[in-house]
């Protein structure tokens, strides 16, 4: 495990083509600096997974109007007029995927499942020709687990083993990310000395991260604002 100080070494090895999982949901626990490191980089032909593509003046949405993202495997993709705009023009190919059936492809992987069966999907056009077997009387429709040659991951804290804790809903898909990328890096708004984190307490364990990158001044957005009248 390697802690870097600067974005551009942190993300070094990320070339035009790979494949990338990056943590978040909305614009919550998103590696904004990573991210911010990815656009100003110009790599390019990307695969992403991620639960949603941000919005478009922050997250993901940079690389979208950058033209940087080739592929996107989401659940969720309805805040963002730059990706509605690349999908319906043909130039962003989609692979949209149920939520669960997201996060259980992304654990698999993590966890050297090649596939599992789910009943989501079943009956829907999701299922065109896909293997559908039944087991007990019901339909289940057969699902690949998901790997990505690197993980991009936002965690609260973090020791300089790599082990990881995440702020409440922030947690979201890190983890499971985590254990699914060939390499994990992950930035932390506080990067602690060894053996200061509760065993106890600990999210994703040190095992699964590469890289780690202690990051400052977050703005944290708000994806969508709501408050009374």
């Amino acid at each position: 495990m390697s802690v870097f100080t600067s974005i551009e070494e942190a993300i070094s090895g990320i070339k035009d083509g790979v494949t990338l999982m990056v943590g978040g949901f909305g614009l919550v626990g998103i590696p904004e600096k990573l991210i911010l490191g990815l656009r100003d980089s110009g790599v390019k032909e990307l695969t992403i997974v991620s639960n949603n593509c941000g919005v478009d003046d922050w997250g993901l949405g940079l690389l979208l109007q950058n033209k940087q993202i080739k592929k996107m495997i989401s659940s969720y993709v309805g805040e963002n007029k730059e990706f509605e705009r690349q999908f319906l023009s043909g130039e962003l190919e989609v692979e949209l995927v149920p939520q669960g059936t997201l996060a259980e492809r992304i654990r698999a992987g993590g966890a050297g499942i090649p596939a599992f069966y789910t009943p989501a999907g079943v009956g829907t056009p999701l299922a065109e020709d896909r293997e559908v077997r039944t087991f007990d009387g019901k339909e289940y429709l057969l699902e690949s687990g998901l790997v990505a040659d690197f993980s991009l991951i936002k965690a609260w804290k973090g020791d300089k083993l790599g082990n990881l804790v995440y702020n409440k809903t922030a947690r979201n898909f890190n983890p499971m990310m985590a254990s699914a990328g060939k390499v994990t890096i992950a930035e932390v708004e506080e990067l602690v000395e060894t053996g200061e984190l509760d065993p106890d307490q600990i999210h994703t364990p040190s095992i699964y991260v590469q890289r780690i990158i202690e990051c400052t001044n977050y703005e944290k957005r708000i994806e969508r604002k709501t408050v009374r009248a």
